[in-house]
């Protein structure tokens, strides 16, 4: 149990608070994980929200969270804990006074400062909290992802609130990285001989890491617009993945050796250089389809363009290949891909392996498959290795793929993983190692800029793709060239 704290939501009206932030706290409330007197101060924008703001809790909370995880009783007690204020983040006001005169009654609490608004707010919000006096020894900052929009404006920002929080006060948090199965990865690499031995380029023959979503703009068309997959997605989240697949054991087992080992590897990412944009990496924008039964509309209509708008070319499907340059996994292609509008939602590791260097078996055994380990993150989470074996129900040998497979819902039953939850709580308990260092963000921007020069230089028209498909063929092509497939949502 952590210490009592008061935790301040910044954008507590906002879309991610409502789906995210606010049933992460609530299950931490009925779960006997929030300390007696623990307070949750949300800012609205003015006084009539917050005066309707626990009516716009509850509605939340019942849409969002699982059926048996809502009750009346249950609502009772946690919306005691709840403190909405109206606040103006861009106006130095009488507002920031109340605000402080809040969370002066209880001074020696540790404060939670959680930044649930656009990153160019950041600035200011701290600004105004240092003005204000409200910047104590026990406060930390949590800020939301993407931070920035290319390595000069990301710097900036990390510079600015550096100028209020030292960088151990400060919480860069990437939600992928709370979830179970994502700490579980290095478990199961760091604790496992069988995989210790075989998690390099002599035994692996590419990785595919894959975010799939079905959702379209979900109301962020003017924000998803400005930035699109590239760095809504890939740039923080797949990036992240990557390193922890990649990284090398390190010496111990803490933040500072961890994210040390993360940085290692982005800065071995080989550079992708504007010219040769084209030959690693595809983009594309879904147009109109169908996805879950259900017709859906174009990116262009979602954004709500007229015919005479000159056509927005963001992209909403992003896949590349990524090389890592060091002796572990020199030659092995990373073959990264996000997307919406795609024909599941799937967040998965594949792990292919070497095919046998000598082929045993005669034809009639059927075709041999390399192993595979698929690391699933969502929508559930589970291990699944692929191996041959033969068919049982057969008298001759004949070869099939085979699972062995773990659910971690279905093996600990008590497990309710939410990733925003736990960050939540470590950053109250001053715990770093699944947050991201500012040396993390710069490395991966300045990885990722050439790429955006390259698209902008070379003007190559995007590909669409429909809505409910697997995204443009370019992708599969992609692959296709190095006589590989992607690994689509459990298909073997």
């Amino acid at each position: 149990m952590v210490d009592v704290f008061d935790i301040v939501i910044f954008g507590g009206g906002g879309d991610l608070s409502q789906r995210k932030l606010l049933p992460a706290l609530y299950r931490a409330y009925y779960l006997n994980e929030l300390p007696q007197h623990t307070r949750i101060i949300t800012t609205c924008r003015n006084a009539e929200k917050a005066n309707i703001y626990r009516h716009t809790v509850v509605e939340s909370l019942q849409s969002y969270l699982n059926k048996d995880e809502f009750s009346e009783p249950r609502w009772q007690g946690f919306k005691q804990l709840i403190f909405p204020i109206a606040l103006d983040i861009t106006q130095r006001d009488y507002q920031w006074e109340q605000l402080h005169d809040l969370l002066g009654k209880h001074l020696s609490r540790r404060r939670i400062y959680y930044l649930a608004v656009p990153p160019a707010l950041f600035g200011i919000c701290c600004k105004h909290l240092h003005e204000s006096l409200s910047i104590t020894d026990k406060s930390r900052l949590v800020v939301e992802k993407p931070l920035g929009y290319n390595a000069v404006s990301a710097e900036a920002i990390n510079s600015e609130i550096a100028s209020y929080f030292p960088e151990s006060c400060i919480y860069r948090i990437d939600h992928y990285l709370g979830k179970e199965t994502v700490q579980n990865l290095l478990a199961l690499r760091f604790s496992n001989f069988i995989f210790e031995q075989l998690w390099d380029a002599k035994s692996i023959d590419h990785v595919q890491i894959s975010i799939s979503e079905t959702v379209g703009l979900e109301g962020r068309a003017g924000f998803y617009d400005e930035v699109g997959a590239l760095r809504d997605m890939l740039q923080n989240h797949l990036l992240q993945l990557l390193c922890l697949i990649a990284m090398e054991p390190p010496n111990k087992m803490n933040s500072k050796t961890v994210q040390a080992e993360k940085i290692k590897v982005l800065e071995a990412l080989r550079v992708i250089k504007p010219e040769e944009v084209n030959l690693h990496c595809v983009r594309g924008q879904y147009c109109a389809g169908v996805c879950g039964n259900e017709k859906v509309p174009a990116y262009l209509q979602e954004l709500g363009q007229n015919a005479n708008d000159k056509p927005s070319d963001t992209e909403t499907f992003v896949a590349l290949r990524v090389y890592i340059d060091n002796w572990r996994w020199s030659q092995v292609p990373f073959y990264l891909r996000t997307g919406k509008r795609l024909k599941s939602q799937c967040a998965e590791i594949v792990i292919q392996f070497k095919a046998v260097s000598h082929q045993l078996f005669d034809e009639k055994a059927g075709a041999m498959q390399a192993n595979k380990l698929v690391i699933r993150l969502q929508p559930e989470e589970t291990m699944e290795l692929i191996l041959m074996a033969k068919n049982m129900d057969r008298r001759d040998i004949q070869l099939q793929p085979a699972s062995l497979n773990l659910n971690f819902t279905e093996v600990h039953h008590q497990c309710q993983s939410d990733a925003y939850k736990r960050l939540i709580l470590d950053a109250v308990a001053d715990k770093t190692s699944l947050f991201i260092h500012r040396r993390e963000v710069q490395a991966a921007w300045l990885w990722i800029d050439p790429i955006i020069a390259g698209w902008q230089k070379s003007a190559v028209p995007i590909t669409l793709y429909p809505a409910g498909s697997w995204g443009p063929i370019d992708a599969d092509e992609l692959l296709a060239r190095d006589h590989r497939y992607w690994f689509n949502g459990g298909e073997v």
